[in-house]
């Protein structure tokens, strides 16, 4: 996936975490998938290929409303 391939639903869209824009949710135009970007949380590891990320409940609603949910 290539980053033209995601529209970024949370943050200001400069792309500078230290200018408080992250962390970020995106929608996957190509099948519609959420994909966050956040901290790593080492609570478990989870399967091969998969992650698991922290963001802010501040940030997940902001997606949402993006989303019109």
């Amino acid at each position: 996936m290539a980053r033209e391939e995601l529209t970024r639903l949370t943050g200001s869209g400069n792309g500078e975490c230290n200018q408080n824009d992250c962390p970020n949710v995106y929608r996957d135009e190509t099948d519609g998938r959420i994909v966050v970007q956040g901290e790593q949380c080492e609570a478990f590891r989870p399967p091969v290929g998969e992650a698991l990320v922290k963001i802010p409940e501040h940030v997940l609603r902001e997606a949402v409303r993006a989303l019109g949910w």
